[in-house]
């Protein structure tokens, strides 16, 4: 990584943090930063437990929503006795149900994710913001679920509420992010672990209404993760978080000499000093951007974009893009 600036190294010596590894000090210190962050529900609650969010639907719940005239088969111990001799007729209260909303995360914390030329590792970023997203559900008295996977290993949590279902989601992140950091400890799997894995994976554990975040490159998007995806937001609301690394998107203007690149089993020599390679590399990277937004925005995603050249809560501040 390049020389930091004394901003951004007394940022991460305040966060506990040297954006490589992953420890706990630093997704705690998210705890004190949920009000960055709004998951408020934009579509019906469809779970049948009872919870803090108030549905479309009226029922017995404890928020009064309006007085209409009686029914045939409404409850005669919600009878408003007072309207009813107001208006000479026969009126009954009607009250919102309050609904159970789980909130699930879905980090990927695979290979090509293992990336960082400023600030942070891609993984390390993704991990920050499963965290601010783990406090905030705790916050709004939302149970967390989700699963953390890498090409090697996973970590799947059914929902849990409170602090312990915080933490058991921070254990899993820093196992996953460790377990890979260190290669010559782990068995590489007889079929690696991708996208279209944990989609399918997670799938068995969401219910219906549940508000899913997915944070990852997208790098794996392909046909099978697609249509996992489409399933899934048949029912549920999903936020898609895109951690992206500066270098990713463009070739730096003072960058020289020779890269080898490996792609399709083969390696090429790219002279970075050429403005026309540069122009060609930063046209095919935002197409390849377009495109994943587009895919997500067709699947009704709400689509969200991150650098790990940048501090999360700066981030956070910004207008939703």
């Amino acid at each position: 990584m390049p020389m930091l600036n004394a901003d951004m190294l007394s940022w991460l010596t305040t966060l506990q943090a040297n954006g490589v590894t992953l420890a706990l000090p630093e997704l705690l210190a998210y705890q004190r930063h949920t009000q960055c962050l709004d998951i408020a529900p934009k579509m019906a609650i469809q779970s049948k437990l009872a919870g803090t969010y108030l549905a479309k639907s009226k029922g017995r719940g404890m928020e009064f929503d309006e007085v209409r005239h009686y029914q045939p088969g409404d409850d005669v111990r919600a009878i408003d006795w007072r309207v009813t001799a107001r208006t000479g007729k026969v009126h009954t209260k009607l009250f919102r149900e309050e609904k159970e909303r789980p909130v699930f995360v879905l980090t990927d914390l695979s290979d090509s994710m293992r990336f960082g030329s400023t600030l942070l590792l891609k993984s390390v970023q993704a991990a920050h913001l499963a965290a601010i997203i783990a406090w905030h559900s705790k916050a709004q008295g939302d149970k967390l679920a989700g699963l953390v996977f890498s090409q090697h290993h996973h970590r799947l949590l059914k929902p849990a509420s409170r602090t312990r279902g915080v933490l058991r989601y921070l254990q899993a992140l820093i196992e996953v992010h460790q377990a890979d950091t260190h290669q010559h400890e782990t068995v590489e799997p007889a079929v690696p672990l991708t996208l279209a894995h944990a989609l399918a994976e997670l799938r068995r554990l969401l219910r219906p209404g549940s508000l899913l975040f997915i944070v990852s490159d997208f790098s794996q998007l392909d046909a099978e993760a697609l249509r996992h995806l489409q399933l899934i937001c048949q029912h549920n609301e999903v936020h898609c978080c895109h951690i992206f690394d500066p270098l990713e998107q463009q070739i730096p203007h003072m960058a020289k000499g020779t890269a080898l690149v490996s792609a399709q089993q083969e390696t090429v020599a790219v002279h970075l000093g050429d403005n026309a390679i540069r122009n060609r590399y930063q046209q095919q990277q935002t197409e390849v951007t377009h495109r994943v937004k587009q895919q997500l925005h067709q699947l009704g995603c709400r689509y969200l974009t991150f650098s790990s050249a940048v501090p999360l809560l700066n981030q956070l501040t910004l207008p939703v893009r």
